[in-house]
């Protein structure tokens, strides 16, 4: 009789032992799947942070070019209509002194153009305007007149344009790679309360749902441009 109670109670004491030889082993393998994801989520932090500092560096550079191509289109513009009305009034001294019959004068003012609105003269001419109610009011207005500085202001215009929503783009950027970062950071949490568990259920839950944290928020990162 005593003999069969010491082999049951080995039998008993030999499953206790392999239980917790089970538990141990199916801890460790935690241990090491939960030190696997905060290295993953430690260079992947890092990534995020130093992706984001350079994208707002790069919309810092992109605004500043931005800035920079306004000012030049604004000088343009200014030169450019600085000159169209110094031929405008030059115009109105070439009628005046046309129509008075002052050829010498009027020739005066036809050289004091500019080329390009000598240009469009000669063309308005043709339209015979001091005769012609229908022709164009000046040779600014006429198709074929161009401005330099006013085309070379509105294309300058446009680059600024381009840049700065090139630069607001950089700064959406950033913004997404700062959310990643908090994404890494809320799986940061939930590895920590998952260590807290000592139920296998729960704690098995709990780092399958860490997992699908995790990999959202590498999947957000992987497909965000890099600066």
């Amino acid at each position: 009789m005593g003999e069969n109670a010491n082999i049951e109670m080995a039998h008993k004491l030999s499953e206790t032992e392999s239980s917790e030889r089970s538990r141990r082993r199916w801890e460790e393998v935690a241990e090491i799947f939960e030190v696997l994801i905060l290295a993953v989520i430690a260079v992947a932090t890092a990534w995020s942070g130093y992706q984001a500092a350079r994208w707002d560096g790069h919309q810092a550079v992109l605004y500043g070019q931005a800035t920079k191509y306004r000012f030049e289109a604004e000088e343009a513009s200014t030169l450019g209509g600085q000159k169209l009305a110094a031929d405008s009034a030059m115009l109105n001294s070439w009628i005046l002194a046309e129509t008075s019959g002052k050829s010498k004068i009027a020739e005066f003012y036809v050289r004091r153009f500019t080329p390009d609105y000598r240009a469009a003269f000669e063309l308005w001419l043709v339209t015979d305007p001091l005769n012609n109610k229908s022709a164009p009011p000046g040779p600014g207005y006429m198709p074929d007149y161009r401005n330099p500085d006013l085309e070379e202001a509105a294309h300058l215009n446009e680059v600024a344009a381009g840049k700065f929503e090139e630069g607001t783009a950089a700064r959406e950027t950033a913004e997404k790679y700062v959310r990643a970062t908090v994404m890494f950071a809320a799986v940061l949490f939930l590895i920590a309360i998952s260590q807290r568990f000592r139920i296998r259920a729960v704690r098995i839950a709990s780092l399958t749902m860490t997992f699908v944290f995790l990999a959202l928020a590498l999947f957000s990162v992987a497909v965000l441009p890099r600066a």
